[in-house]
């Protein structure tokens, strides 16, 4: 039986019950500009009958993201400002991003590198790039940290995923490896034998970063997925994306970090949406979104509260969004101080 493919084009979507007549020619105008994916796993999630559907919000494509908002950035965190060579991000002094990808399983509607994923997208990083991103860490021994992402760096196949950490395991220097990938819950058949031990290598620590929004992404599959990986001792944390009309009730959010440590994911990271062009249904004012995650406290174990992250637009790095290091003006903006100290707008003043 031949395993059924993903869905990445308007006409699949409609044929799979996923996209009702009337909405098909603004998706195709969306996917124009946008790359679209659902895999087999999440098509099956989606409940047709519901058109509010948190699965459905956050994979088919809306007319709403045709529509770019004068604050929106192409680059909204500032990859391309801290990318010496192709492949790399070194934002921060001990830790890099390696972009080796630039593919993914599928295509979130709110992703802030929408710009840069799909089969328009950056891709593959070549043999001759990622020598030279190699050689970028090797020759910097303040890098501690590879944060392998993209793209998901899970889409690899297992022999090149193991070739790279090969070259990361001969950099001593480097101390931990981290997979940032959303695989597990969207294509968890993928999840294989070979794959968690391309993942593995002598003398690295690895982790795996989870992204998922939404309690229904822990199938069953997923469920066993995720024990795959964690049975052979590689640590899990978790991502998740603040998204309206997905996440943004708090009893929706609580049932999802339950479910996170429920299976042995340390609740790592809540997300506000970045500022990528198209994206404006999906994000709440920091405001509601500070008051959303005051609203946890007490309400869920500590073993379920993420930090509340805002990348600060332009490449100024991360603030907690609930921190002291966020201040709100009277006019309903804010001033965030990022780790070096300078001040910034939010949103920011330039657009």
């Amino acid at each position: 039986m031949t395993a059924a493919r993903s869905l990445t084009t308007v006409a699949e979507l409609a044929a799979a019950g996923l996209l009702p007549e009337a909405k098909r020619a603004d998706a195709a105008a969306v996917a124009e500009r946008y790359a679209v994916a659902v895999t087999p796993a999440l098509a099956a999630l989606i409940d047709t009958d519901d058109p509010r559907d948190p699965i459905a919000r956050q994979f088919i494509p809306d007319a709403a993201e045709l529509v770019t908002l004068s604050e929106e950035r192409a680059d909204p965190i500032g990859d391309l400002a801290h990318s010496p060579v192709e492949g790399i991000v070194h934002r921060y002094p001990d830790r890099v991003l390696l972009k080796a990808v630039h593919v993914c399983p599928v295509y979130c509607r709110f992703c802030f590198r929408r710009e840069m994923v799909g089969p328009e997208g950056l891709g593959t990083l070549s043999a001759k790039a990622l020598d030279v991103a190699i050689a970028y860490i090797a020759e910097r021994p303040e890098i501690w940290e590879v944060i392998l992402t993209g793209g998901d760096p899970l889409v690899l196949s297992p022999r090149r995923l193991q070739a790279i950490m090969e070259r990361l395991a001969a950099i001593d220097h480097v101390k931990i490896v981290r997979f940032h990938t959303r695989v597990p819950v969207v294509d968890p058949d993928r999840i294989d034998a070979a794959l968690i031990e391309a993942l593995k290598a002598s003398g690295k620590t690895t982790y795996v970063a989870l992204h998922a929004n939404h309690p229904r992404e822990f199938t069953v599959e997923a469920r066993a997925a995720i024990a795959r990986i964690v049975d052979v001792g590689i640590v899990m944390v978790s991502q998740t994306v603040l998204l309206k009309g997905v996440n943004d009730d708090a009893g929706v959010l609580a049932a999802l970090m339950r479910a996170f440590v429920e299976n042995r994911v340390k609740p790592y990271y809540l997300h506000h949406p970045d500022l990528a062009p198209g994206t404006a249904l999906f994000r709440l004012s920091l405001a509601e979104g500070r008051a959303l995650v005051e609203s946890l406290r007490g309400r869920v174990s500590g073993l379920c509260q993420p930090a509340y992250i805002l990348d600060i637009p332009g490449g100024h790095g991360k603030v907690r969004a609930d921190s002291l290091a966020v201040e709100e003006a009277d006019d309903g903006c804010f001033r965030l101080r990022d780790f070096r100290g300078q001040a910034h707008a939010y949103p920011p003043e330039d657009g």
